[in-house]
């Protein structure tokens, strides 16, 4: 899997990344995931139409929430967050065009509902970039909300 697209283990519970081919979706299922959250949108960059039959065709259970990238929004972190904790007992990869929402909506997932420290809950958005625009805005939103 090290060679999916920013590809991060972020605990054993947790991996992101940016878009999976086919073929790689069967691989994320023999290591044990067993659900896939996607944020990217239908038209993002390399997106597979089809994406949700494949990935249950190979047992996960599949989730969409499309983030449209110049327009994030807190209600789709809460939604994310709603996700997450409903899918607390499983194996998760979380994926995006490039893992940067992604990387932005497990920060404020490791900040805001697992309470880890800034500097932990900032892996591994701090490895991949540093939001600005409208997803600064977006983290100060949240910060607003929910800190």
């Amino acid at each position: 899997m090290q060679d999916i697209e920013n590809y991060y283990q972020v605990s054993p519970q947790l991996a992101t990344s940016g878009q999976p081919s086919r073929s790689q979706f069967q691989e994320i299922a023999d290591a044990g995931y067993t659900a896939v959250i996607n944020l990217a949108m239908p038209t993002s960059d390399n997106a597979i139409a089809d994406e949700g039959a494949i990935v249950t065709e190979t047992g996960m259970a599949y989730f969409h929430i499309p983030v449209v990238w110049e327009a994030p929004k807190l209600e789709e972190v809460r939604l994310f967050f709603g996700m997450m904790q409903s899918l607390e007992n499983r194996k998760i990869w979380v994926h995006c065009a490039k893992n940067m929402r992604v990387s932005c909506f497990v920060y404020l997932w490791q900040k805001y509902v697992l309470n880890l420290p800034e500097s932990d809950a900032r892996y591994p958005m701090n490895q991949i970039w540093q939001p600005e625009g409208v997803w600064e805005k977006l983290l100060g939103d949240a910060e607003k909300k929910f800190g």
